[in-house]
């Protein structure tokens, strides 16, 4: 059920001082991809600032519920029965990503996934930043008919063998990330590393185990839309520094936040403002912990001058916000 393989390797050209010491390139398979889905399944590659593989690891996760698309993932709940829970490999999981750039295609899922794992077992993934490939591939421009991770294998030559399987994807990757790091490297390339924050205060909805095998399942998607009353007051424009928001106030996020952001933008309509899911002239502030991220929000927010604050902030912001004007 545990795997752990050793290898040593080098790389002897020149390297931009300011990227990471280690990677660990995670790649995790899920019931599903919403916010109440759990991991079955976990990888980690760990590499060497230069992107040489020093060992990999891999195990199998029950988690305690129906595991969704077997179609795709292959895991059926026999096989999951005697699998460890989460909480049994926390430590495990922690030991090869601590001190590292968490790696991943599509990080925000996968980092958003283990966050959530362990905030359920009541601790912190020691990870600090996290790096998407899909983000750096077009940082450094490669010409991918989309952004797969087979068409990132296809455009280095790596075999898949295993889709869908976390090890196999795992190894994928650190083999496509290794050719990737070291072209960044060449050009000098800023790498897109993105702060992590762990789960403080967040929500799940318990999902019974489904007894009928995995029938029921219906896939969803990550961060569905969800759909939110009006906001009943008018906009009253940008938020000022120093002074109280006012109801009427259109709010946009960036990032992520300790607290779950469904509970914090459910926070900002109870307090009568506006939830914005995009940057316009009109956005009257926006709430990120990470201002120099280059996340199309920010990068907008920066060129309409739209106020700025962190989560923090924003929270002590909505204890007073001032009602709406009359009339």
């Amino acid at each position: 059920m545990l795997e752990d393989q050793t290898t040593a390797a080098s790389s002897p050209t020149a390297w931009p001082a300011a990227y990471p010491q280690g990677y660990a390139v995670v790649d995790v398979e899920t019931t599903g991809l919403a916010r109440d889905d759990r991991i079955i399944s976990a990888a980690v590659y760990r590499l060497d600032a230069r992107g040489e593989v020093e060992d990999h690891w891999y195990t199998l996760v029950n988690p305690e519920r129906d595991p969704g698309p077997v179609w795709i993932h292959g895991l059926t709940s026999d096989t999951l029965e005697g699998a460890p829970l989460f909480q049994d490999i926390a430590d495990e999981f922690s030991a090869r990503l601590d001190g590292r750039v968490l790696v991943a295609h599509n990080a925000v899922f996968d980092w958003q996934m283990i966050a959530r794992e362990y905030a359920r077992a009541g601790r912190v993934a020691p990870v600090n930043q996290r790096l998407c490939t899909i983000v750096l591939s077009k940082e450094l421009g490669l010409p991918l008919p989309n952004h797969k991770l087979e068409s990132l294998a296809a455009h280095f030559g790596v075999v898949q063998r295993r889709a869908h399987h976390a090890l196999d994807d795992a190894r994928v990757l650190a083999e496509a990330f290794r050719p990737s790091l070291r072209a960044a490297a060449a050009r000098s390339v800023r790498l897109p590393l993105h702060e992590c924050r762990p789960l403080t205060e967040w929500t799940d909805r318990a999902v019974p185990r489904q007894s009928a095998g995995y029938g029921g399942y219906r896939p969803t998607s990550w961060r569905p839309a969800r759909k939110r009353p009006a906001c009943p007051y008018p906009n009253p424009g940008r938020y000022e520094d120093g002074r109280p928001l006012k109801q009427g106030m259109r709010i946009a996020f960036s990032g992520d936040t300790s607290t779950e952001r469904d509970l914090l933008e459910d926070r900002a309509i109870e307090a009568g403002l506006h939830v914005a899911t995009s940057i316009s002239r009109l956005t009257s502030l926006l709430v990120t912990n990470d201002p120099d991220s280059g996340t199309s929000k920010v990068v907008k927010a920066r060129q309409f001058g739209t106020p700025v604050v962190d989560e923090a902030a924003f929270g002590q912001l909505l204890r007073d916000v001032e009602p709406a004007s009359e009339g």
